[in-house]
């Protein structure tokens, strides 16, 4: 399969035969990772589902492409897991009348997750400017200094990173 997929039904017949040829293969794969079959499977579901809704796609190497694929799902969802961990455990020390609903930390948890997802797309040096000021609480000259570059810079970053704060309320 070393065509380059264009018309939409030859491409969703590739994808089938990607599946049918390798899902199985995937699957061992991501379970022998993960220790964990179920999640394995919505890993390898959410892989051709990734491929399925691209618009051309290359299969030289089938397996190669599948591993690259899974690959940027899997680091994805072990970031997401490290959030959803280091959110459970904060609120541990919370007293008992504080603890959000399961409905609220669901909201709470999708909400942190688009925050993470945001600042993913933040340049370094602005998403870590931005975490300064914002969990930090450090000053705009303080970051300036930390960063080694002027005061306007930061207010450029700062401003970069609170305009993309509004496109995701948008």
């Amino acid at each position: 399969m070393s065509d380059v997929l264009l018309g939409s039904d030859n491409h969703l017949r590739n994808v089938e035969a990607l599946y049918n040829g390798h899902q199985g293969w995937l699957h061992a794969k991501l379970r022998r990772r993960l220790g964990n079959a179920v999640d394995a499977a919505d890993l390898v579901q959410d892989t051709f589902a990734r491929i399925l809704a691209s618009k051309t796609v290359v299969f030289d190497e089938p397996r190669a492409f599948l591993s690259c694929v899974a690959g940027g799902i899997l680091a994805n969802w072990c970031q997401r897991k490290s959030l959803e961990r280091a959110y459970l455990k904060a609120l541990e020390h919370l007293p008992a009348p504080e603890v959000p609903s399961p409905e609220s930390r669901l909201l709470i948890l999708e909400t942190l997750h688009e925050i993470d997802a945001m600042l993913d797309t933040l340049p370094p040096l602005v998403r870590r400017a931005f975490l300064l000021s914002q969990l930090g609480g450090m000053k705009y000259e303080a970051i300036a200094e930390q960063l080694g570059v002027s005061l306007i810079t930061i207010k450029r970053y700062m401003k970069q990173a609170f305009l993309q704060c509004l496109r995701l309320v948008d």
